[in-house]
Formats: structure tokens, C-alpha cells, sequence
């Protein structure tokens, strides 16, 4: 079994036994003489163990081990004490600490110990593979998220490695695109899965029991109240509508959170605090956001694209719009008319994917506007909704072919320059559906 093992030890001559014994052992050792050096380049996905003595200058091993804690808590970390230090170790073990050795340990006690730590460290990896993945199965069957349009691929791309890197983001749309699937999206492919993702409806928050939210309340009766921060801890905390919230508390919020620690209500010590924070806001947020929210935040931006620039994708949402407003309402799926895929077509949904799915319940209970008798004041006209259907089987043809132009034309049956000519019409180019 091979295996990698960050060694911390200030003493240089028991630095290099302790190494050797675990390079003759067939590990991997990365030897670091102080701790604050060790902690670099460490990171959630780090695929060793740490193994670190107690008493060190400096930072010294117990400072060094709730760093790791807070870092990544199924972190294996081993502490190597003296025969004085025992009961400080088994104050860590209680802690999560992986295990302790007292000094000098001998070989085969060191090896087992480590070899049973990188185990636990290889299956905790794999678990969050799994997990990984099934994130981004749901990820990409949700409806909001899903579509094969340039800009949806790009979005998931940029899902995908915001979650793995557990950056603070801004996440940026019109109203209705989708930035709340987007943000628990987030939550389910990272590594902060396993904890809280904690909503605050920024639009709803009153200023003067701002610091009760945040930190909880100790009512004279009855038990504790979590803040936000607490439950937050090691998950991710949401700023739905960051904008609305008041720039002082914007910079409350800012304060606590760099600061790395938070005093609960009622608590007699601060806690330590970490938290990735999804900031969500329509339109360009900067003018109404604290300066160093800001740029903590939109150090890492998302943007949603309007359902108008993904129109390829908005048949396939339609449709499971219209079964999932069928299930909830117990109703048969109505046929799509030609009328009502050429509304599809020529719309331009200003109320993105939340008008959308109004318009499939809609079409369930029979209610769809100008599909029947009643004002028809809403009824494209004729020349639209003629050219809004041969723009969606251009694109449908060129999706089709991979966006191989020759082969839409043979699709379609239409001469090169009329066809060239319709691409210039509809603002079309093939290359956006090539692989």
C-alpha cells in the first residue's frame, strides 16, 4: 500500500528517522520543519494524512491540528506526543484527532498507525467521489439547468468547478433564470455537501434583529436559538437578493466572516466559523453592495443567461414543464398545437423559466392564452410567429448535424444561399452547435 504522509517536526534529527521508517514502508513522506509551512498547499482534496508532533515553536501541533480541523474535519491527522503531553493528546483524540503516539514509538506501531489513517483518508475520497458525482446527476436533471445551448454547457462547466473549488460567489441573472437552482446546485456537487446550505432572504430582513439572526438568542425560557452562523458552520450560506440587504449589515456580516470566528448568544467563547457564501442579485450589484462584500464575493462570477438566448433548449423545458404540471394537478398532457409551439418560438420570455412554467400549467388546465376563444390581443402576428418556427427548425437541423451547415441544407432541402440568407435573418451561426 502506497500512500502520502505530510511529517511535522521541528527536531530535524527525529524529522529524518521518523521519515525514513515511513519511506522504507513504502510511503510517500512531504517533511516539514514548523507548521505554518506544512499548512501550505493543503486543501480539502488533499489525498494523505498529516503526522505532526505537539510541541513545537510557533504554531505548535494543537494549533496546527484545529487549522486541519477547520480546513477539512475527515482529515486524518496523527499527534506524536512526549510521555508529559498524554493527557493534552487524548484532549485532541476527543476532538476528532485521528490518533496520538507517544515518543520515541516504535516502527511497526508508527506504520500500523498511519497505514490505518491513509485508509480511512482513501475512503472518505472515494465516498465524496460518489457523492460528486450523484451531485452532478441531479445537477443535470434539474429542468432550470438543464439543455444542450452553448450557454447551458458553459453554465454547467462553470457549476461544476465553482462547487469543486468551495469559492465565494456571486451568482447573477434576470428574475426568473434560475439562480436559487443554481446556488443549491453548488451545494450538491461540492465538498460541503454533507452540511447546511442556509437561505437569507436579504429582501426580508429587519436591521434591528439582524445580530439576534446571525448569532441566535438566548430566550429566559426554553432552549438556545441557533443564528444562521452556527448553522451555516462548514456549509454554505446563501444571500438571496444580496442587494436588498443594508450596507452596515452587509458589513457585519463581512466583519464575522473574515474574522474566522463568531461569539454565539449565551456562549462563554467564540466559536470558530467557516462558510462559503453564494450571493445572488439581478442586474449589476456593485452600486448597492458593500465595497468588501463586493469584492469578496464577485471574486468568482455566475451568470445565468435569459431563456431568450437559449432557445434551442426551451422545447425540451416546456414539455417537462407541462408533465410535471400535469402530475401535481392530475391531469392528462394537452397535445402541443402548432399555435402553441410557435408561441414557444416567437416569445420572448421576459419572465424566463418562472413564465415558462406558468405558461405549461397554463396549457394543462386549458387556459392558455389565445388558444381558444377570449382576447386574442396577445396572439403574435402571423409574420412572427412564421419566422420564429423556421428559426427553430434551422437551429433543430443544425443541432441535428453538429452544426455541419452542408448537411442542414440537405436536411432542410433549401439551396446554399437561401439557407445562408436565413442564417443571417435569424442571427444563427452553426459554429454554436459544434462540439
Amino acid at each position: 500500500m502506497t500512500g502520502l504522509v505530510r511529517l511535522v517536526d521541528d527536531d530535524a534529527d527525529l524529522r529524518e528517522v521518523l521519515a525514513q521508517t515511513l519511506t522504507l514502508a513504502g510511503l510517500t513522506v512531504e517533511p516539514f520543519a514548523d507548521a505554518a509551512t506544512a499548512l501550505a498547499g493543503l486543501d480539502g482534496d488533499y489525498p494523505g494524512i498529516v503526522l505532526s508532533d505537539v510541541r513545537m515553536p510557533g504554531m505548535d501541533g494543537l494549533q496546527l491540528f484545529a487549522h486541519l480541523r477547520g480546513l477539512d474535519p475527515d482529515l486524518p491527522v496523527i499527534l506524536l506526543t512526549g510521555h508529559g503531553d498524554v493527557a493534552m493528546a487524548v484532549a485532541a483524540l476527543h476532538q476528532g484527532a485521528y490518533d496520538f503516539l507517544t515518543k520515541p514509538v516504535a516502527a511497526d506501531r508508527l506504520t500500523a498507525s498511519v497505514r490505518r489513517a491513509l485508509s480511512a483518508r482513501a475512503l472518505v475520497l472515494e465516498n465524496r467521489r460518489l457523492a460528486r458525482r450523484a451531485g452532478q446527476e441531479a445537477a443535470r436533471a434539474e429542468p432550470a439547468l438543464a439543455g444542450d445551448s452553448a450557454a447551458m454547457i458553459h453554465l454547467r462547466d462553470s457549476l461544476d468547478r465553482l462547487a469543486e473549488a468551495q469559492s465565494d460567489a456571486l451568482i447573477l441573472g434576470p428574475s426568473g433564470a434560475g439562480k436559487s437552482v443554481a446556488a443549491r446546485a453548488i451545494h450538491r456537487l461540492g465538498g460541503r455537501r454533507s452540511r447546511a446550505l442556509v437561505v437569507l432572504d436579504c429582501a426580508a430582513v429587519e436591521e434591528a434583529g439582524f445580530e439576534a439572526l446571525l448569532l441566535g438568542g438566548q430566550p429566559p425560557r426554553g432552549p438556545r436559538r441557533p443564528g444562521l452562523l452556527e448553522q451555516a458552520h462548514r456549509g454554505i450560506l446563501c444571500l438571496e437578493d444580496v442587494t436588498a440587504l443594508p450596507a452596515p449589515l452587509q458589513a457585519r456580516l463581512l466583519g464575522l466572516v473574515e474574522a474566522g470566528e463568531y461569539w454565539p448568544a449565551g456562549a462563554a467563547a467564540p466559536r470558530p466559523l467557516s462558510v462559503q457564501i453564494l450571493a445572488t442579485a439581478t442586474g449589476d450589484p456593485q452600486p448597492a453592495m458593500h465595497p468588501g462584500l463586493y469584492f469578496r464575493l464577485s471574486r468568482a462570477v455566475l451568470r445565468l443567461p435569459p431563456l431568450a438566448d437559449r432557445r434551442e433548449d426551451i422545447p425540451a423545458l416546456f414539455r417537462h414543464y407541462l408533465q410535471a404540471a400535469a402530475d401535481r394537478l392530475s391531469r392528462q398532457v394537452p397535445p402541443l398545437t402548432d399555435l402553441v409551439l410557435a408561441r414557444l418560438a416567437a416569445h420572448g420570455w421576459p419572465g424566463n423559466l418562472r413564465e415558462l412554467q406558468a405558461f405549461a400549467e397554463a396549457h394543462v388546465l386549458g387556459l392558455t392564452p389565445w388558444d381558444g376563444p377570449g382576447d386574442a390581443t396577445d396572439r403574435p402576428a402571423l409574420p412572427d410567429l412564421v419566422a420564429a418556427y423556421e428559426a427553430g427548425l434551422i437551429r433543430e437541423a443544425l443541432r441535428h448535424t453538429g452544426g455541419n451547415a452542408t448537411g442542414a441544407m440537405a436536411l432542410l432541402q433549401v439551396p446554399r444561399k437561401t439557407f445562408y440568407d436565413k442564417l443571417t435573418r435569424h442571427g444563427i451561426r452553426p459554429g454554436d452547435y459544434r462540439d
